[in-house]
């Protein structure tokens, strides 16, 4: 994740540090800036990390994250206007991964919307979580595009804590903490869903989502008690195999799941269709959205990228990795280009994703990586590389 970022130009990275930041150098950990914040790129061994989450469990501050609640009578309709998505249509307590987009198509941020029960007075209540470096931007956005709506928008990421425990083991892990009673409230709750729940003694907001193609939980936490409940979630995962996990391995595990990374995959410049996230986008809701005139069109263009090119994945058939930027070539000839890449711990060999003409997009077909003036053989495959065992 971290050495595929790269930042605008002229940028000049903030001093944001998470409230977890002492609890990372205790650990020993390696810092990095991603999207203005210091944030742990690796521990000990990143190779370590990703193992794992893949075999055990991994425990990742993801606090750079961002949070905005959305809340009024008009909750529902307006994210049906301001996404691609149709939220007014998800149920309480469940998720919907969706895109924030420009009138021209372009993808300011991919994000989870979470819907959660109403208040006292019935107004509906969602959260949205955008990415670290796109935060402050989409909760800009989302105000904008508020004002013809009874809304309340509120950006409370500055506030507000987010850990992530993933792996086969984070069920195990999450119930060493929940009292008995609501242990069934954490076994019974679905992918892409959320639920008030009890966790090291307060009433927690808990998400089973993830990025790494693993089953896992995230736990919604103010600031100030985040610390306690890192200690608390190392303690009793000790005996799970659980460490602590950073921006490293959680872009190997991100990448052999097939998802895609703000900045490498997804931008202004792309659009849904190109990625892949052609059902991300819902033409079928009655109402507008930003950018419905311009994705309706380039649904029906049917490569749906004014450059022509598809997003898919590469495996390589030799053992050199391809990496960010590098280009893709046929019989010599350039017709695409990495967007991100590296060896696969779990798989054995190496895998990228790539935007490529349309038309060497096809499963199976043969391209090569262009490794400082060396081809490399790759091949078209479906994605994900890597898809658990249920």
């Amino acid at each position: 994740m971290t050495e595929n970022y790269t930042a605008p130009e002229n940028y000049t990275a903030p001093e944001n540090y998470t409230a977890l930041y002492e609890q990372h150098k205790i650990a020993g950990a390696s810092f990095t800036d991603f999207g203005g914040w210091q944030m742990p790129l690796k521990y000990s061994s990143e190779l370590a990390e990703h193992h794992a989450v893949r075999n055990a469990a991994g425990l990742f501050d993801l606090s750079h994250m961002g949070e905005v609640w959305v809340t009024g009578p008009d909750a529902g309709a307006f994210l049906d206007y301001a996404l691609a998505g149709k939220l007014s249509a998800v149920a309480v307590r469940k998720a919907k991964y969706s895109l924030i987009c420009q009138e021209d198509g372009g993808i300011i941020d991919d994000l989870i919307t979470y819907r959660l029960p109403a208040a006292a007075d019935g107004t509906a209540k969602y959260l949205v979580v955008p990415n670290a470096g796109n935060a402050k931007v989409v909760a800009a956005a989302l105000a904008e595009r508020a004002a013809a709506f009874d809304v309340v928008v509120d950006d409370v990421s500055a506030a507000t804590s987010l850990i992530a425990v993933q792996g086969p083991n984070a069920e195990a892990i999450l119930l060493q903490l929940v009292p008995a009673e609501q242990h069934s409230l954490v076994t019974e709750l679905k992918y892409y869903a959320a639920v008030e729940v009890g966790i090291n003694g307060q009433e927690l907001l808990l998400a089973r989502t993830g990025y790494t193609g693993e089953d896992g939980f995230e736990i919604y936490i103010p600031n100030e008690d985040a610390a306690g409940l890192w200690d608390a979630l190392l303690e009793v995962g000790e005996g799970h195999g659980l460490i602590p996990a950073g921006l490293a391995c959680r872009d190997s595990l991100r990448l052999e799941a097939g998802m895609p990374l703000y900045g490498n995959e997804l931008s202004r410049e792309g659009n849904p269709y190109a990625a892949g996230l052609g059902p991300v986008v819902s033409l079928k809701k009655e109402s507008d959205f930003v950018g419905r005139a311009v994705l309706a069109e380039l649904k029906e263009l049917g490569a749906g990228s004014t450059s022509g090119r598809k997003l898919v994945g590469l495996k390589g058939l030799g053992r050199r990795a391809g990496r960010s930027h590098y280009p893709v070539l046929k019989d010599g000839n350039v017709v695409g280009e990495v967007t991100s890449g590296q060896p696969s711990p779990t798989l054995g060999y190496p895998i990228a994703l790539a935007y490529v003409d349309v038309e060497h997009s096809a499963p199976g077909t043969a391209l090569d990586i262009d490794l400082r003036g060396k081809p490399e053989p790759f091949e078209v495959v479906e994605l994900p590389f890597y898809k658990r065992q249920k």
